[in-house]
């Protein structure tokens, strides 16, 4: 299988005539739009003066009826990409785990090829760069938006392990940003840890509907619980398990961790950039899992109202901010982190995520 060097190379797969997408922050975040002033005394104080709840319901119906109109018009923009269906592989164990890898690269290889004959040169060029001999893919979809699960570093030498999940906007035409994270996780960490890239979920689109709902993750959180468990089957319980969560995902991973089974479950879960769990506080979580939270300065996510309301028989909104006192969870600082910069190379939020990744607790600077 060969030990976290193997997976070094990877940043050079592309073949000469395809060049690798440019490089672009993890994640992408909207710029948020500026709150008009008002034109006059008399508005203003009345907006000032109008409840918390009823300024967030305007908003999101404002939301709603834009990515309403938007929505449909993207999608019909572009049509569907084919692709085979995923490999259908049991749960991989330490003597299947070099098949599993090799069964989903053949998968994106052949995923490639009917995206070039689809005409979509970009997404093949991506499946053949997953597809490469040196990945470790856990599992790949390449219909649609696309899904894959990929490991940097070697499961069954790491004495700690990270599972990544992204928030909005992240599928395999923007994959090279979410590995991009991944990988920085896995330089500061080391060899001795492997990171996971869980891309495990279709995400929300940032100007949708869905991405103010928690629906999209609660049909990703049954099988990030299954694949926690799985992982935990295949690393045994003296590898150290952190999840961590940003954006959108940080519902997700509320989700997903609430009554996982202690056995099965993670020792640290750190949430970043977070919109909202949709639960009020950790003890609502009923996980053994230490919390933890962060958000940088320059976070436009801050902006964001965080409470939860019915419209129209809908939930919309997630709830408390994580990194408010009340929420329970360990903060700690994130430097001048922008929405996508948390993993930053050589800032202040990486150096803490690696901190928690690793088990040095002591070492997180808190907020």
């Amino acid at each position: 299988m060969g030990g976290a060097s193997a997976t070094r190379p990877e940043a050079d797969l592309r073949p000469p005539t395809e060049p690798r997408p440019t490089a672009r922050p993890p994640w992408p975040s909207p710029t948020p739009t500026a709150r008009r002033r008002p034109t006059s005394g008399l508005r203003r104080s009345s907006w000032f003066r109008r409840p918390a709840t009823a300024r967030l319901r305007r908003t999101l119906l404002a939301l709603l009826v834009a990515a309403a109109v938007i929505v449909p018009v993207s999608a019909a923009a572009r049509p569907r990409i084919p692709a085979p269906p995923p490999a259908p592989l049991a749960p991989p164990t330490p003597t299947t785990l070099r098949s599993t890898y090799e069964a989903n690269r053949a998968n994106a290889a052949e995923a490639a090829r009917m995206a070039e004959a689809h005409g979509d040169r970009g997404r093949a060029a991506t499946d053949r760069w997953l597809a490469a001999p040196t990945r470790r893919l856990l599992m790949f979809d390449g219909r649609g938006p696309g899904q894959a699960v990929e490991v940097l570093g070697d499961l069954l030498t790491a004495d700690h392990t990270a599972v990544l999940v992204p928030g909005s906007d992240t599928n395999l035409d923007t994959y090279d940003r979410f590995h991009g994270a991944a990988r920085s996780l896995y330089d500061r960490t080391g060899p001795d840890t492997a990171v996971i890239a869980w891309l495990g979920y279709e995400t929300p689109g940032t100007i949708s509907t869905t991405v103010l709902t928690p629906t999209r993750a609660e049909q990703a959180a049954p099988r990030l619980r299954s694949f926690l468990r799985e992982l935990r089957a295949l690393v045994g319980d003296s590898t150290s398990l952190t999840l961590i969560c940003h954006s959108y995902g940080t519902v997700v991973c509320a989700h997903a961790v609430t009554g996982l089974d202690d056995a099965d479950g993670v020792d640290d879960m750190a949430l970043i950039g977070s919109p909202g769990t949709g639960v009020d506080s950790t003890a609502d979580l009923r996980t053994s899992a230490r919390v933890w939270a962060a958000r940088g300065t320059d976070d436009w996510i801050g902006t964001v109202p965080h409470t939860r309301t019915d419209l129209f028989g809908t939930t919309v909104g997630f709830g408390p901010d994580p990194t408010s006192p009340s929420f329970g969870a360990r903060v700690f600082t994130a430097g001048t982190a922008g929405h996508s910069d948390y993993f930053t190379p050589g800032s202040t939020s990486l150096d803490n995520l690696a901190r928690i990744t690793l088990g040095t607790r002591a070492e997180v600077t808190r907020a």
